[in-house]
């Protein structure tokens, strides 16, 4: 016992000694901190705001040597490494010299002095401090670039290096975050940016405690059009810059972002489970949508699931594939839209066109689709643009007639309108990438796009992870 009793006093005791010996070195580097920022005070008459002012243009320099100095009291061993077996041949390699690398953080540089190893017989170099920290390639550190991505996905390239520099003192140009921002969302897929089972568990319960009823879980469907230039804009152009700014020798395009969100309705507000948008066809938005359901992020089982979308058949059919028990709503607005385009066209008095389509609107709403059908039919064309309008439209509803009853919709609490799905295109899609003057690469817009849709299902952390995780190769 007496024994036990020593060896434990004396880790006790070597333990101690560490954190005089830690603190003493973090008393110095405080000390020289010091030193520089009097050196820059005026010596008498101190304003706040010149105190603050010095204070903020040296901040970086003392957090970035306190955690240098931290780092190596916490790898000792590793920043004095001699030897070291190496990961292909298991030879054992004697340390070369020491090899500088200095790092950018949120909290300032660090100036990294570690051994290096090489195996001739691999030929590969080894940093096992590099590894211990968890060092990412290139200067700027995992934090950096979470911190410039998530300015990115809300600024223009430009503001977000020059807010990013004023708030944290980190100069960055809008190319390198460009740069750093798509390699972040590189290779993003719909599961990488959605929340897990767990956490849409934990929001479901939220919203069903203390009802009677599951809660409704509501999937929309839609598009919003991006601004996109080719490929071919890619470079420089040949010529003067002076002439080639007068005019771009590529023409722009609109193409239809396709996208899905899935969201709970709980009283007068809604709480978003998951967003996916992309330029994609409408196969792609299938495929991502059943990636989905065979992961089983989405609950059937404690929700009610409702799909409100317009009236293309292509999103029906995918619908009715993969959620077959799903309650189907055609979104009233757009059934109203198409009522009026109709409307329009038969009736030259704009208010016997609003008569009959407030009165067709009554009776879906009623459930009467068979009288609004039967007078279709019996509605006398005036002109062939008239019947030829007439005739789709008792197609469309027919094809809908299902999804129409919006009294017993409204009665067993679905939506009928497409709102929340209209709010996820003005928010992930339209406030970043439609803004003034922006034309779009493809690509660079789904990069985009994926990380917005990180950020607003919870998950942008998490895209990091697996950022760090790709680049550290494990």
């Amino acid at each position: 016992m007496g024994c036990a009793a020593e060896v434990i006093s004396l880790a006790e005791v070597r333990a101690s000694q560490a954190r005089r010996v830690l603190r003493d070195d973090l008393h110095e580097r405080f000390d020289r901190w010091l030193d520089e920022l009097e050196a820059d005070l005026p010596a008498t008459h101190v304003t706040l705001s010149q105190l603050s002012e010095a204070i903020w243009f040296h901040r970086q320099s003392l957090s970035g040597r306190i955690a240098q100095t931290i780092a190596e009291h916490q790898h000792t061993a590793e920043y004095h490494r001699s030897s070291l077996s190496g990961a292909g041949c298991e030879r054992e390699l004697t340390a070369r010299p020491t090899v500088s690398r200095t790092v950018g953080t949120l909290i300032g540089d660090l100036d990294i002095k570690r051994p290096y190893f090489y195996c001739r017989y691999c030929r590969q170099g080894y940093y096992p401090l590099d590894k211990a920290l968890e060092l990412s390639a290139g200067h700027f550190q995992l934090d950096v670039r979470q911190a410039a991505a998530d300015l990115a996905t809300e600024l223009p390239y430009e503001r977000a290096s020059s807010l990013l520099g004023r708030l944290s003192g980190i100069a960055m140009s809008r190319e390198r975050l460009h740069t750093l921002t798509n390699e972040v969302a590189e290779g993003l897929g719909v599961l990488e940016v959605a929340p897990s089972r767990t956490e849409i568990d934990k929001r479901v319960s939220e919203v069903a405690a203390g009802r009677f009823r599951r809660p409704v879980l509501v999937l929309g469907i839609d598009g919003a059009f991006m601004p996109l230039r080719p490929d071919s804009a890619r470079g420089r152009r040949p010529g003067q810059a002076r002439y080639r700014a007068r005019r771009a020798r590529w023409h722009h395009e609109w193409r239809e972002a396709k996208g899905f969100r899935f969201y709970l309705l709980n009283g007068e507000r809604i709480v978003h489970v998951m967003s996916w948008h992309r330029l994609q066809s409408e196969h792609d938005l299938g495929e991502a949508l059943k990636q989905v359901k065979e992961a089983g992020l989405i609950p059937e089982d404690t929700v009610r699931l409702c799909v409100i979308c317009d009236g293309a058949e292509w999103l029906w059919k995918h619908v009715e594939h993969l959620f077959p028990d799903a309650v189907q709503v055609l979104d009233y607005y757009h059934c109203s839209e198409y009522l009026h385009r109709m409307a329009k066209v038969q009736y030259d008095d704009p208010e016997r066109a609003q008569e009959w389509v407030e009165a067709t609107l009554t009776r879906l709403y009623l459930g009467k689709i068979g009288q609004v059908l039967g007078g279709l039919r019996r509605m006398q064309p005036a002109g062939d643009d008239a019947r030829k309008a007439i005739d789709n439209c008792w197609v469309y509803l027919n094809e809908h007639r299902g999804r129409t009853t919006y009294r017993k919709l409204r009665k067993g609490g679905y939506p009928l309108g497409s709102g929340g799905m209209e709010s996820a295109n003005k928010f992930i899609c339209h406030v970043r990438l439609k803004r003034s003057g922006a034309w779009w690469y493809e690509q660079s817009s789904n990069q985009m796009l994926a990380l917005r849709c990180a950020k607003y299902n919870g998950t942008f952390d998490q895209v990091f992870t697996r950022f760090q995780r790709l680049k550290s190769g494990t």
